[in-house]
């Protein structure tokens, strides 16, 4: 490999923003792990693995009881409401409105229908799937759907992930589009470990929702990095002028 042909394999390799999107994906495993897991949940080979983390956090001979003080419960209780549909819809309006006020009209759209049709597609592998919730442990907060995958850790996997790699795309800083990406994962692996110790998922429910959640965001993000532009088009004009400093 010449020295241009070096230059250039890093500058395509550096030209990805969300790359901590991007190594969460490949740890995820991608598609075929998601499918491997899925026929392994369905075979029943996964559940003395989900039955032991479950029952490890838990007292011995008081199940309904979590380890930990009374405060980490109710930490963990409001944590997992952040995945909720209602505080999910909350942000992804408030971020589609703030970029369609910032004149950002292409990535508003973008941004919202890829998290709309990222929590339709955790609708229906929860249907496909049909797996019934953990009766291993009490249930900490009230549950009624089915529970593969994690539709809190998709869910919110996709929304954050997905709002935190197409944001990111608008910062001008590396450092702002770092820490907006970091803090995406970060309330995506939270959410994710809140339904374990709840009691209301099993381990591989979460993990099969992070796997889904990273890919579909990271799908989401290398399309819009193909066809939908991050700046707003008076910014567009200026930098074509050399008016942007």
């Amino acid at each position: 490999m010449t020295d241009v042909q070096r230059r250039g394999f890093v500058t395509r390799l550096t030209a990805y923003e969300p790359l901590t999107l991007i190594m969460l994906a490949s740890v995820a495993g991608g598609l075929f792990v998601l499918q491997r897991l899925t026929s392994e949940v369905l075979e029943g080979e996964t559940f003395r693995f989900d039955e032991a983390i479950l029952l490890a956090l838990r007292r011995p001979g008081e199940l309904g009881v979590p380890v930990g003080p009374a405060w980490l419960t109710h930490a963990v209780g409001d944590i997992t409401s952040l995945g909720g549909v209602t505080v999910l819809t909350l942000m992804t309006v408030l971020v589609t409105v703030y970029l369609l006020l910032d004149r950002r009209w292409p990535i508003a759209i973008f941004v919202f229908s890829s998290v709309l049709t990222g929590w339709l597609a955790s609708t229906l592998l929860k249907i496909l799937v049909a797996r019934p919730r953990p009766d291993i442990v009490p249930h900490l907060v009230e549950v009624s759907d089915l529970s593969f995958p994690s539709g809190h850790a998709m869910v919110s996997a996709v929304t954050y992930l997905t709002l935190g790699a197409l944001l990111a795309r608008t910062q001008r800083y590396p450092s702002t589009r770092i820490f907006v990406m970091g803090a995406g994962v970060f309330l995506a692996v939270i959410i994710g470990l809140s339904r374990i110790y709840l009691g209301v998922h099993y381990p591989t429910d979460v993990f099969a929702g992070w796997c889904a959640g990273a890919l579909w965001a990271l799908g989401c993000w290398l399309i819009s990095k193909r066809f939908v532009p991050s700046r707003a088009p008076d910014d567009a004009h200026t930098i074509a002028n050399g008016d942007g400093g």
